[in-house]
Parts: structure tokens; C-alpha cells; sequence
């Protein structure tokens, strides 16, 4: 098992984790992410904010890490945290704990950066989702109604309810 930065020939990989997400999501009637672009996933790798969970070869989980968030966190964004998105594990290898091993992950980036506290949001009152981030750790702190999702991927625009999460690290 290995955690790195992605690298530009992974995002035809991270494309189908992210589609496998959103098929799953929307199975279990869920907010389902939308369809997101390769320049899409091509730029946050150029920018430094996909990291892949790599096992036998192969990336089992996928997530984004942002240094800021003023879109969700406003006020609360004021350079003590980093913010996860899109956290996701590859079909054949969910059941394996992995969440925990990413966010043991995420934890540790905060403190190697000089960071606070490790946050993340989910659309909607998803209450199985929300029981696992607090299983891995995180505080749950409540529903937030965003009124500004301008800039905010398209998921964001149908469902502003947002749940909000953080992590003292």
C-alpha cells in the first residue's frame, strides 16, 4: 500500500473512480456527483491536489486536498486546515477500511504543514456517510444552507445543504 500525489497519467484512472462514485451514488439515491471532465481532473493534478491509495498496482482510493475553501467554509477558512473532496474508493477494493487509512493520512499531512484541523463537507442529510466520516474521527457539526455556490462544481447548484465536518489533528 502506498499514498502519493498523482501524476497526470492517472487521470484517465481517477475518471472511471469518480463515475463508479457517481453510479453508486446514485443508486442509493444520494446527491450524486456530476460527470466530471479529464481537464477537469487534469488540472487539479497540475495543481498539486489529487493523491492516490495505491495497492497491487493499482489506485484503490482517490481524493483531493485544497489549503483553501472560502466557497464552503467561509469565515471558518482562515489557514488553519486543509479541506478533502471527493474522496472515493475503486469498486473491488471497498470493504477494506481504506477511508480510515486515507484520513489517518489527511491527519498527518495537516501536522507535516502546520495545520489545525483536516475538513470536509457532503451534500445533503446523507446520515450513513455522515455516521462514517464520525467514525474515522471527524466532528460532525451540522447542516450548512450554502447561499453562494458560484464557483462550486455542479453538485453544489442542485443541493445547497451541506454537511460540514472537521477534525482537531
Amino acid at each position: 500500500m502506498n499514498i502519493s500525489q498523482c501524476v497526470l497519467k492517472d487521470a484517465p484512472s481517477i475518471l472511471e473512480l469518480y463515475n463508479a462514485a457517481s453510479s453508486l451514488q446514485t443508486s442509493k439515491n444520494v446527491v450524486a456527483w456530476p460527470k466530471f471532465t479529464i481537464e477537469f481532473i487534469e488540472k487539479e493534478i497540475r495543481e498539486g491536489k489529487q493523491f492516490k491509495l495505491v495497492v497491487n498496482n493499482e489506485i484503490a482510493g482517490n481524493w483531493s486536498v485544497f489549503h483553501e475553501d472560502k466557497e464552503i467554509w467561509g469565515e471558518k477558512d482562515n489557514g488553519d486546515s486543509i479541506y478533502i473532496h471527493r474522496i472515493c474508493t475503486h469498486p473491488k477494493h471497498r470493504g477494506h477500511n481504506y477511508m480510515k487509512t486515507i484520513i489517518d493520512w489527511c491527519r498527518q499531512h495537516a501536522i507535516d504543514i502546520g495545520k489545525d484541523y483536516v475538513r470536509l463537507d457532503t451534500l445533503g442529510n446523507n446520515a450513513r456517510l455522515i455516521a462514517l466520516y464520525q467514525s474515522v474521527g471527524f466532528d460532525f457539526l451540522g447542516i450548512l444552507r450554502l447561499t453562494n455556490v458560484e464557483g462550486l462544481p455542479d453538485h453544489y447548484h442542485k443541493e445547497p445543504n451541506c454537511a460540514m465536518f472537521e477534525m482537531k489533528v
